[in-house]
């Protein structure tokens, strides 16, 4: 798969810091999903977790590391964050989902968004899987007698766009309200950009700091002013 669309699956397109701003986590979250984690409590108990997020190691730090197919992983894992259930909790769920689904990059997969709810809630019964099932129901509901994502993890999901091929092709950015915003790896490197006409945030957000008027802004590129006051609005409140 990898060898036949690299642009998704093995080019290194977002360094940790990108690709957290884009899912909306705090970037040492994304940081321990990309290499692992180590945490030792008070009681000297070591808790640590595996790498989650396909990477592609780099010996410079300040390098992009992280491909297409990883930013949709840190998707799904900025979901199951959002919901309030512990990664660390739901990890042998996770990787049951990973065996059960039986494809490469499980958690990036259509086949997690059409059959993961009830694998998850499946494993949560079961007396042998998780010491406490309910950790999943912040994931999973059963809603008319189906099992499905809760709502805060199904708004996550259903701003992944899959292609034929079942992977995804194009994630909308979950930051904003109002701006239709999206990382395609087919357009500008992955950089997030202005869904209508595809110029990238980051050139309007430096014309706008540079002096340009809200104004000024919507003639040049086309974009409606509330959704370029939506992007200044979470650009001013990250740099608080």
């Amino acid at each position: 798969m990898a060898a036949k669309d690299p642009i998704r699956f093995s080019v290194p397109l977002y360094t940790v810091a990108d690709a957290a701003r884009i899912v909306d986590v705090p970037t040492s979250t994304l940081r321990d999903w990309v290499h692992g984690s180590t945490r030792r409590f008070a009681d000297h108990r070591l808790a640590t977790g595996d790498a989650i997020v396909t990477h592609v190691p780099s010996s410079k730090r300040a390098d992009p590391v992280i491909p297409f197919v990883g930013l949709a992983e840190a998707m799904v894992l900025a979901a199951v964050r959002r919901s309030g259930v512990s990664l660390q909790r739901i990890r042998p769920a996770l990787d049951q989902l990973q065996r059960e689904i039986g494809v490469a990059h499980a958690l990036a997969s259509r086949k997690l968004y059409t059959d993961g709810a009830e694998i998850l809630y499946d494993f949560g019964e079961r007396p042998s899987g998780l010491e406490d099932g309910r950790a999943l129901r912040g994931l999973v509901v059963v809603r008319n007698g189906q099992r499905v994502f809760s709502d805060v993890v199904e708004a996550y999901l259903s701003r992944i766009a899959y292609g034929a091929d079942g992977y995804p092709e194009l994630i909308r950015v979950p930051v904003y309200e109002h701006a239709n915003v999206v990382a395609d790896p087919t357009r500008s490197f992955g950089a997030p950009i202005f869904e209508r006409g595809g110029v990238r945030v980051a050139d309007v957000l430096e014309r706008f700091w540079a002096g340009d008027t809200l104004g000024d802004l919507v003639d040049e590129f086309g974009v409606p002013a509330d959704q370029l006051e939506d992007v200044l609005r979470v650009a001013s409140r990250r740099a608080a």
